[in-house]
């Protein structure tokens, strides 16, 4: 029986993977996939007023760690998933080790169960499991692992377009992988979807998310040439906005040089002194 479990958590997983066009296919999802999914809510605003649980066991509200100071990474998992959830918070992970910014410094990342059975006590273990792998100090003030009741949860979710099920005859949640990048004030700004979040693509997409908040000059000016492509989850380069770019560059040259060579013209002139005829008697 374990292993038909297993087996189906495997189905479940692979079609939480595939790209958002899926759901335009004519045939019918499976029943364990109907209503799981992420309709896209850009610019919806999450209710900051949810109070969820934090590790330790005390009220949180969202207000308190969405504060308008930090872009926000969030993630909706279950602690005991037995697939995809570790998949997704892993390659996170992953992507962050090769960030320079850290958590409760640059941005935040808030992580909910979808789960209202699951408890704090569960939800410290998995901080403390992520944040032994991760090995970064001062990130433990910036990663919050929460748990809470369905409705909140439901709130939550429904803001920001995570649909998930619950299925009863094999007890776990079928549900898709993606993340949410959140502005300082706590609207959604960006979906990355799949388990694998490549470090630039986090970058940024945090500075993006950030509103001038976050990154350096540098990175702000990567965003003029670069666009998300949600089909290949990452950002590329926009050809657009590049060639724009080089033409602005290429025009701003040829000014340059023309205002050299006018300068140089008038300072010429300006120098030039009249021939003298001496007269021979």
């Amino acid at each position: 029986m374990r292993g038909v479990r297993v087996g189906v958590t495997v189905v479940l997983a692979l079609a939480a993977l595939a790209p958002p066009v899926a759901a335009q296919r004519a045939e019918p999802l499976p029943k364990q996939l109907e209503g799981v999914g992420i309709t896209e809510h850009p610019g919806a605003r999450v209710p900051l007023d949810l109070e969820f649980a934090a590790e330790d066991g005390r009220p949180l509200r969202l207000s308190q760690v969405i504060s308008g100071s930090k872009p926000v990474i969030l993630t909706l998992n279950y602690y005991r998933c037995p697939m995809l959830c570790g998949l997704l918070l892993s390659g996170l992970l992953d992507g962050l080790k090769q960030l320079p910014w850290t958590p409760g410094k640059e941005f935040e990342i808030v992580t909910v169960s979808i789960d209202p059975l699951e408890t704090p006590k569960l939800a410290m273990l998995k901080k403390e499991s992520y944040l032994t792998d991760y090995g970064r100090p001062g990130a433990a003030g910036g990663w919050h692992f929460l748990t809470g009741k369905e409705a909140t949860i439901k709130a939550l979710t429904g803001a920001v377009g995570f649909g998930y099920r619950y299925d009863e005859e094999r007890q776990q949640y079928a549900h898709p992988a993606g993340i949410f990048l959140l502005t300082p004030d706590g609207r959604v700004a960006r979906v990355l979807y799949g388990v694998v979040f490549e470090p630039k693509t986090l970058k940024l997409g945090l500075t993006e998310a950030g509103e001038g908040k976050i990154g350096s000059t540098t990175d702000q000016a990567l965003l003029f040439c670069y666009h998300y492509d949600a089909n290949a989850g990452r950002y590329v380069v926009a050809a657009s906005n590049f060639m724009r770019l080089g033409g602005a560059a290429t025009a701003l040259v040829v000014g340059i040089w023309l205002m050299t060579a006018w300068r140089r013209g008038a300072h010429s002139h300006t120098h030039m002194r009249p021939e003298t005829h001496v007269s021979r008697r």
